[in-house]
């Protein structure tokens, strides 16, 4: 038979557990169909008021654990592929105790007196196989870097001696082509002198020959 109550719901486990909420029959409020106890409608109780806080903190307090459910997931995840790294890089080496336990399993005839092996130092795992890559790419690429460097070196030499012949070459073309100018420069002189003394032998004839005829012209 139903008593018209609402049990408490049950505390979520944390630090500091909140109490149960309260019952909404002690606001003295009843459906009018079913007769069920249900809360104030103005909402105006101390109580409900109260119990609407905790109840946010709780939803928040639910928040921030399923958050961190969730980044604990991913680290676990994380982990696990760490561990699979290590156990793969790990795989390729044979376990030390294995070798050992054989080695004694063949030999059962060892003096007691003997003191047993000391124990083999545990065999370093595998770098992570990312970091080595990643070192390989970068050694790479500095071998690479130092290979352009050494071309690009060895061009700029190559390209300076080639400047320089060039720029001896056209110093003695120059030079060259200045003395044949200035050779013909002196052999056109020499002809301009030589027109001149022409031209004055050619004026003196004509003015004696000017001369020779005024005097046939007086004579006559």
């Amino acid at each position: 038979m139903s008593t018209g109550l609402v049990d408490a719901p049950r505390p979520i486990d944390s630090s500091a557990p909140f109490p149960p909420l309260p019952n909404p029959a002690a606001f003295g409020v009843t459906c009018p169909k079913c007769g069920t106890a249900c809360g104030d409608a103005t909402d105006s109780s101390p109580l409900q008021v109260d119990a609407r806080r905790r109840i946010a903190e709780l939803e928040a307090q639910v928040r921030i654990l399923t958050s961190k459910a969730s980044t604990a997931v991913d680290k676990l995840a994380d982990y696990e592929d760490e561990l699979r790294l290590l156990k793969s890089s790990q795989a390729t080496t044979p376990p030390v105790t294995s070798t050992l336990s054989s080695f004694l399993s063949r030999k059962p005839s060892v003096p007691p007196s003997v003191s047993p092996p000391a124990a083999a130092d545990p065999v370093p795992a595998d770098p992570d196989p990312a970091l080595l890559a990643q070192l390989a790419k970068e050694k790479q690429l500095r071998a690479s870097a130092e290979s352009q460097l050494t071309t690009i070196s060895s061009e700029m030499e190559d390209l300076s001696v080639t400047l320089f012949q060039q720029a001896n070459e056209m110093v003695a073309q120059e030079r060259k082509a200045r003395a044949e100018l200035e050779e013909r420069v002196k052999l056109l002189e020499g002809r301009d002198a030589e027109k001149r003394k022409r031209l004055e032998r050619l004026e003196k004839a004509m003015g004696r020959i000017e001369r020779v005829r005024g005097i046939l012209g007086q004579k006559t």
